[in-house]
């Protein structure tokens, strides 16, 4: 048996679901966190550098990890429970968007979060802020979603690979900002590649075709860290 994480399955987006249920769904989900209180003050008074005033992404195994090290304290149906309240928060779901590493028990940084985890959360805080708010929150979205595309690293095809299928309008944004880091990518892999073959220096290089040397600078370093 394995924890439910939202940054692990798809997340269930307001959009989702249909408008009549949307206050059976809102006193379902206060009837769960009631259920799941005491195990989550429990994790709280073990474990608060994980379960308190910060969170942080959790390891993926953390549900065995936790019934190894508190055999007795955890019944296995309320510590799923009670995580998957706390992974479907708002706050936590804000420290996956951020891209912030998993976590172990001893609150040591163990693995990332996968991209597709980066994205669905942002997607899913999206859908819940929108629906609170009579303002636009797409411009926003959108920067959100080009920023974490284009540190994924991943091409369009292995991105969307490993997303669920999407409601509109984020399906159609999503297509924009991928087409659009794309094209950065390529033109930056041609900057790349005509600077290795000019045999020039980065000052070089860059008067000759009047360009800021920053910009060659950035792009070799980002090629160095990837």
């Amino acid at each position: 048996m394995t924890e439910t994480l939202p940054d692990s399955t798809p997340p269930i987006t307001p959009s989702d679901t249909p408008a009549a249920s949307v206050s059976a769904a809102s006193a379902k989900g206060k009837n769960r966190f009631a259920s799941a209180q005491p195990v989550l003050e429990k994790l709280f008074e073990l474990y608060p550098q994980l379960f308190g005033q910060r969170f942080v992404p959790l390891k993926l195994g953390v549900f065995q990890d936790l019934l190894a090290a508190h055999p007795e304290a955890f019944a296995k149906d309320a510590l799923k429970l009670a995580l998957g309240v706390h992974t479907r928060s708002t706050r936590y779901l804000q420290s996956v968007a951020q891209g912030l590493p998993r976590h172990d028990l001893q609150a040591q940084p163990v693995e990332p979060v996968a991209p597709e985890h980066v994205l669905l959360s942002i997607i899913e805080l999206f859908h819940r802020r929108q629906a609170r708010t009579a303002e636009d929150l797409l411009p926003r979205l959108r920067n959100q979603l080009l920023t974490a595309y284009q540190a994924s690293g991943l091409s369009r095809q292995d991105m969307l690979s490993r997303l669920p299928t999407l409601q509109e309008p984020v399906t159609t944004l999503l297509d924009e900002v991928m087409a659009e880091v794309d094209q950065q990518r390529a033109r930056q892999a041609a900057l790349l590649k005509a600077f290795d073959a000019s045999g020039k220096t980065v000052q070089e290089f860059a008067a000759e075709l009047g360009m800021d040397p920053r910009q060659v600078q950035s792009a070799l370093k980002q090629r160095s860290a990837s």
